[in-house]
């Protein structure tokens, strides 16, 4: 429930940093916005990072019209269809402002540019707008101006139960951050320290991921991801966590993927195995970029990618079995 569109993330961190607190974790935000909490290890060479991006995608306001008419460009991977018409909420400077996400009316004819979008062509966000019937000068004292994040309204984010599946916007990649919460409740004691990362603007290039893995040394980063259902990839829906290849970014170490296979077996989980084209995650980059030498991503199978997106609790529940056996285990 706690926005935190690409770069304006102070509302989920402050819940972050809090948790973490009374869970008695040492966790602290760095200079790139990042929240970070350590476990410590036995053995104090060695340390692993798992990130979960806290950032959603959204969009950023490009200029502000007469009329209280707030024009937004994309932040991320999000289109206005996937939000439809409704209420989405403007992060200002001194207030949060609830509008309308407006596409123009339907009772028209080719006269009007809302036509095409009734027959011919999907709504771009340069065709839609957020009504919001503020004056422009009402809309400067709550402190919305060009670069003002806008994300869906968090009445629309509250989560919908369905029998074992979890629906919501922003499960990308908030389930994950539950994961690292989960984690920090219960992995006592593990080989090496383990840093766990809600990673800052991964929706923007990963810059988080990449400020952390640049400055603190590891043997191994392994991010915690969606897997989109889709029917070019081999995933099926249920409680079977996916360990990626490939990505859009390259491949992922073969041995540390070996290691967390490993680890599934040991718990009798079946991982199901996948390669993405249109995908890319915190290690990929960091790995890409030679931050790391050896990095993974472990996902759950996921419904209605960067829309309204549904997840199987039971694959949720297994990653984080698995990556409390991963940790216990020795790291080659």
């Amino acid at each position: 429930m706690h926005h935190s569109p690409s770069g304006v993330e102070t509302e989920i961190n402050e819940f972050l940093l809090q948790r973490f607190a009374e869970l008695g974790v040492e966790a602290w935000c760095d200079r790139a916005d990042n929240i970070i909490a350590k476990i410590p290890g036995q053995n104090p060479e060695g340390a692993i990072a798992i990130t979960a991006h806290k950032d959603e995608i959204g969009g950023i306001v490009k200029s502000i019209g007469d009329a209280g008419r707030v024009e937004v460009r994309k932040l991320g991977g999000s289109y206005p269809w996937v939000y439809g018409e409704g209420v989405v909420d403007l992060i200002g400077d001194n207030e949060t402002i609830s509008g309308i996400l407006s596409f123009g009316s339907r009772h028209v004819s080719h006269e009007s540019p809302q036509k095409a979008q009734q027959e011919d062509t999907p709504v771009k966000w340069e065709n839609a707008w957020i009504e919001t019937k503020l004056t422009i000068e009402e809309l400067a004292g709550a402190g919305i101006r060009p670069g003002t994040r806008m994300v869906v309204g968090k009445h629309r984010k509250r989560p919908l139960r369905l029998k074992d599946h979890i629906a919501s916007y922003t499960l990308d990649n908030k389930a994950s951050v539950a994961i690292l919460l989960a984690l920090a409740e219960t992995l006592k004691q593990p080989l090496v320290d383990v840093y766990l990362v809600a990673s800052a603007k991964e929706e923007v290039g990963a810059i988080g991921a990449l400020f952390f893995t640049q400055n603190q040394r590891l043997d191994a980063l392994i991010a915690l991801e969606i897997c989109p259902l889709s029917s070019e990839y081999p995933i099926e829906d249920g409680k079977n966590p996916v360990l990626l290849y490939q990505d859009g970014y390259g491949i992922y170490d073969e041995y540390l993927n070996g290691q967390l296979r490993q680890s599934a077996q040991q718990l009798d989980i079946s991982v199901q195995l996948a390669t993405l084209s249109g995908f890319g995650s915190d290690a990929s980059i960091a790995m890409k970029f030679g931050h790391v030498g050896r990095a993974a991503c472990l996902a759950f199978p996921t419904q209605n990618t960067h829309g309204y997106e549904i997840a199987h609790l039971g694959a949720i529940a297994n990653c984080i079995e698995l990556l409390k056996v991963f940790c216990q285990n020795k790291l080659g």
